[in-house]
């Protein structure tokens, strides 16, 4: 299905499995305002009974555009997008060992929103917008609003990237980096541009799945003519998010001369499966996508119910590699705090 079009700021009703709405292109701001903000809505939209006990897990809200939420099947309350983004009582659980910062990033900080874990690498933390809230989020009680230095234009990161030659490739993260309009982006990548030892940029984004018309002929352009190596990794967790317009954001990122990567994370009652996940390497593959990385889920709390044992893990990378070619393959990792690089699992 087509997503909708429409120029409310407020989600389109449903008649029936079709959309009632306007005709037009929305621009990628309009469909960040006029995305679903809570479990309510959704399960209403979708022809899902209501949860009310759902909303006390909304301390990290709800939010899923309408483009990504048209790919769901109404009224399947296990469609695997579904499960991405719909809050549930299931995140009130407390279990042991899931806690509110299960990668390490607050003590990887080193002032005005920039992360060093690993050498040669840093992490801008560029912005707490996202273009769709995954509840497993391993950054939902993130303090951006502590961390950032947005306002005062990333200067203290950028001091840092400056006065540490030994890296040569800067991340930027959120949030989501490309909710930061054009404008701000490319002076963003401009000052990252004059730091002469910076030799790479990776770009770590959600929108050209959930919003795909967010990869505009301007975006691309900019990154085009940069003098660094531009690396967009995107986020994708099952081949049911792919569509033609995701395709087309593709096409657009690799006609402008980025190389696409896809990272996933393997989760309970989406992806955990070899079928499901061969499905998603072919479709992403097929688009000139390369599976980088099948992420385990990060400990993060609210999260438990996603967690796949990592024997279940790996046991699906071994059937995904007796049906794929090699480069179709991610790799299996995990994040630990405090370790020099990702950990593969297998």
């Amino acid at each position: 299905m087509s997503p909708p079009d429409c120029s409310s700021t407020a989600p389109p009703r449903r008649n029936g499995a079709r959309f009632s709405t306007p005709n037009g292109p929305v621009g990628w701001q309009t469909a960040m305002k006029r995305a679903i903000r809570s479990q309510a809505q959704l399960r209403q939209w979708l022809g899902l009974d209501p949860d009310p006990r759902a909303d006390q897990a909304e301390a990290f809200a709800t939010f899923v555009p309408l483009e990504l939420a048209s790919r769901i099947t109404p009224g399947d309350s296990e469609d695997p997008i579904l499960r991405q983004v719909l809050t549930t009582s299931e995140e009130l659980t407390d279990r042991p060992g899931f806690v509110s910062d299960p990668v390490g990033d607050l003590q990887a900080q080193r002032g005005g929103g920039l992360l060093h874990k690993y050498d040669g690498r840093a992490l801008i933390v560029t912005h707490g917008a996202c273009a769709v809230h995954c509840r497993y989020c391993f950054r939902r009680e993130f303090p951006y609003s502590e961390s950032g230095s947005r306002t005062l234009s990333w200067a203290p990161a950028l001091r840092y990237i400056q006065d540490h030659e030994e890296i040569h490739e800067v991340l930027l993260s959120g949030g989501d980096p490309l909710t930061l309009t054009d404008g701000v982006l490319s002076d963003l990548i401009g000052r990252i541009e004059a730091i002469e030892h910076v030799r790479r940029l990776r770009i770590h984004t959600r929108l050209p799945i959930a919003i795909p018309q967010r990869v505009t002929a301007e975006l691309a352009e900019r990154l085009d003519r940069s003098r660094l190596a531009v690396w967009v990794v995107v986020h994708s967790n099952h081949a049911q998010e792919i569509d033609q317009h995701v395709v087309a954001a593709f096409e657009r990122m690799r006609r402008a001369g980025m190389s696409v990567l896809n990272q996933a994370v393997l989760l309970a009652g989406v992806n955990d499966s070899a079928e499901a996940l061969t499905e998603l390497s072919l479709k992403l593959v097929d688009s000139g996508v390369l599976p980088y990385y099948l992420h385990q889920l990060d400990r993060v709390r609210g999260a438990s119910h996603f967690w796949v044992d990592i024997q279940r893990g790996k046991q699906i990378l071994r059937q995904m590699r007796g049906s794929l070619p090699g480069y179709a393959v991610p790799k299996y990792v995990i994040e630990q705090a405090g370790e020099n690089s990702k950990t593969p699992i297998a």
